[in-house]
């Protein structure tokens, strides 16, 4: 799972019959040193290209969601369909504490 905020959202003219009630969004992947303030961040790029996620979750502007990528994407779908990148999670709060950095004097 990826971390990332909504940036946008996709209209589509045409709709594949396997998407009936959710929506496309812009989503911007955050990196490690935003994720302690992500909830509290204006919407904006990062380094990362941002991505089109199917939601059926109903994420909004701003929003922090979590999002899988490739087979995973796939795995709530009954037959094969055409989505690359889904959400999983929006987030409320994120508390990220990463390990520190392990001496290599042993």
């Amino acid at each position: 799972m990826r971390i990332g905020q909504v940036i946008g959202k996709v209209t589509m003219s045409v709709r594949e019959p396997a998407f009936t009630a959710a929506r496309w969004l812009l989503v911007n992947p955050l990196e490690a040193e935003q994720l302690n303030t992500a909830c509290d961040i204006e919407p904006g790029l990062t380094r990362f290209p941002s991505l089109v996620v199917y939601d059926k979750l109903g994420a909004g502007a701003s929003d922090i969601v979590g999002f899988v990528e490739g087979a995973e994407a796939t795995a709530p779908f009954d037959g094969p369909t055409p989505v690359d990148a889904i959400t999983v999670a929006i987030f409320d709060q994120i508390d990220h504490h990463p390990f520190p950095p392990e001496d290599d004097d042993d």
